[in-house]
Formats: structure tokens, sequence, C-alpha cells
């Protein structure tokens, strides 16, 4: 059964709103959005589609073709702790707060961006109800506009106090591409994928949840507040004031927090480096980017595991792959590799019986096999 066949089955009607949005793979330049920092993001072929019609009383009734469920609310009454229609009570309690006037409606929506993957399945599902709203009721808001409600959505009533990078990458990332963002002026620039280079992705079995409560020092909360203490200490406004000359600088910080101003620091640089390498079709510097960037985000960042450690190095001994990272917030998610055109769903799939071996869990190949 089709997702129009879907909204017909509950609502006894036909969708007029039916918008998508990509989830993201990060190539390089993590835990740097919230530091006004640098990115790389393109879209992945998994997506978020919504169908939608709206209604001329105030109640929101949502179909979940994931979870089979049905819920509802009023507008006005949005309040937290309903798992996932969070995301869809966020998005019109920040809708409602700006101003902008609308009606209940009726929703279906369906996503194969899988969850805690690192790949942005809550920003996909966020930006895809903000632009089903906006073309159902003609709001004026525009792509980056529609990403900034998607962020306070997500750090308002879901209460994952997350940066830009992933509302952005979905609402303006085009595929074929990747997204370059500069966080400290919102600039951007598209980069175009080079014929010869292939993403892997490869999703570990291990889940996470930004929006999760403490569990010990490691977790995207305590992160984030180590960077602004790091920042305190060295009284800068954000880790982007600090260049590689300030690497001596930055030592002289007390643990943890040197370690992670120099992940920051150095992730920076890797970004207009792997741009280079994009741009030239240099796939073994951008390979070894990538396994630099893991590296940090593994030793200084603190933020892998080591079933997304061991997927890494089983690239390094895989034929056609170049380079392979952690991406995403971590503590769990995927692995991003690049391998030659052709040569990565092999790669791929070799990788991915090798960790399931290894470790017992059940990794899914994201691409290019599917």
């Amino acid at each position: 059964m089709n997702l129009s066949e879907v909204f017909q089955q509950h609502f006894q009607k036909a969708a007029s709103v039916t918008v998508s949005s990509a989830g993201r793979v990060n190539l390089i330049g993590e835990h740097t959005d919230y530091n006004e920092g640098l990115v790389l993001p393109t879209p992945i072929v998994q997506r978020c589609t919504m169908l939608l019609e709206t209604r001329a009383d105030s109640l929101v009734q949502v179909f979940s073709l994931q979870k089979n469920q049905l819920l509802e609310y009023t507008l006005g009454s949005e309040v937290a702790g309903r798992d996932w229609l969070d995301y869809i009570q966020g998005v019109t309690q920040v809708l409602n707060q700006d101003g902008f006037v609308f009606t209940g409606f009726d929703l279906v929506f369906s996503s194969d961006v899988p969850l805690g993957s690192g790949l942005s399945s809550s920003a996909a599902l966020l930006v895809t109800t903000v632009k089903a709203i906006r073309q159902a009721f003609h709001l004026e808001i525009s792509d980056l506009e529609a990403a900034q409600i998607a962020q306070r959505a997500e750090n308002g009533l879901v209460g994952a106090r997350v940066g830009l990078l992933d509302q952005m990458a979905c609402s303006l990332g085009r595929n074929g591409e990747a997204l370059f963002i500069d966080f400290k002026t919102l600039e951007t620039k598209t980069v175009v994928l080079p014929k010869n280079l292939e993403l892997v992705i490869l999703h570990s079995g291990l889940t996470h949840s930004l929006s999760a409560g403490e569990h010990g020092s490691r977790n995207y909360k305590t992160r984030r507040a180590e960077c602004e203490q790091a920042c305190a200490l060295l009284r800068i406004h954000s880790l982007r004031d600090l260049l590689p000359h300030d690497f001596e600088r930055v030592a002289a910080l007390p643990a943890p927090f040197a370690q992670r101003a120099k992940h920051v620091i150095s992730e920076n640089a890797r970004v207009l480096k792997a741009i280079t390498a994009l741009e030239t079709g240099d796939l073994e510097t951008l390979g070894a980017l990538f396994y630099a960037s893991h590296a940090s985000m593994r030793d200084d960042y603190d933020v892998s595991e080591p079933e997304i450690d061991l997927i890494v190095d089983l690239a390094r001994e895989t034929k056609g792959i170049y380079g392979a990272r952690l991406t995403g917030g971590g503590f769990g998610g995927s692995v991003v590799m690049i391998a030659d055109v052709g040569m990565g769903r092999a790669a791929g799939e070799a990788i991915a019986a090798e960790y399931s071996k290894r470790t017992g869990n059940t990794p899914r190949l994201l691409s290019p096999s599917e």
C-alpha cells in the first residue's frame, strides 16, 4: 500500500500536498557547526516523505507508517513527551510563536532514514514537516528559514540541543553535490562530487540519540559544554576564532578542553583541504583526510566506539576504499567511506560481513547498495 492509499484509508480523503526531504551524510566537518565552524555534508538516497491535507479546525492528526501509529493533538496545546510526535509538535509550536497563521491538518509520513544512524533522520522529519506546512498554507518561509525553524523545534520541545548542520543539509542539499557551510556567516557553496568517487555508507547497528539523557560524560550535551568551557578559558567567542597556529595556546588548557579545541581547529582545516581534493578528484588526499578526521574524533573528541573503529580499520584493509570516518554526532551511528566508482558495493558488503562476524552486530549498507 502506497502513502496515498494509507492517507485515504486513515482520513477518508486525498492529500493535496506531498513533500520529501533527504537524509544527509556529513563527508567531513564534525562537531564544528555549533562552534561556528566549517562543514561539508551531502544528501543520501534515503528520504522522509510526507502527505498533508488541511483541516478547518485546530486538530492535528499524524500517522507514522514506520510506527503504524496514529496520534493527535490540538494546535496551541503542544506538550513534550509523546515520542516521535514531538517533532511535529515542535514545528507547529515554533511556527505559532513566529506568528504564522495556519489551521489543523491531517498528515501521513514515512521515512527510510535509519533512526540513530548519524544520517539526520530527525532533521529530515523536521524539515519535511516545515516544508509541508509551508506549502499547504502558502507561508513565506525560505529554505534557510525552514532549516532554522526545524532546529529551533529540535532545540525546544524535542529537547536536543543540536547545531544547524543537519537541518541546513536536509533543506538546502542537492544530489550529486556537497554543501559547504560556514557557520560563522551561514554562507554556503556547492561542491560538485567528482565522477570517480563513490560513497559507501555503513550503519554499524549501534544507534544513538542526541536528545537522550546523561550517560556519564560521553554524550553530545557534554561535548558542547566542554567546547563552551574551552572558549571561556581562552576568552574567545567561539572555537572558530582559533587557527592552526593557536595549537600551542590550546595545549596549555587542562584536559579535556585542550583536546576538544584541538579537534575543532584541525577539523576546520581538513574541511578546506577536502574541498580542494573534491574539486580536483584527488581521492587519495581525500581518503587521508577522512582517516585523520576519524582519529581526531576518536582520540581528541572521544565520540567514537570500538565497533565504529573496527569498521574504519576494516576499510583500511579493503581494496577500492580510500578513506573512512565516523559520520554524525557519534556514540554509535554510521561510517562514511570513499571508493572508486563501481567498487563501493562489493567493498561495503565485504566490510559489513567481516564486521558482523567479529561483533555479532547487524550492519546495514545504505550506499551504494540502496
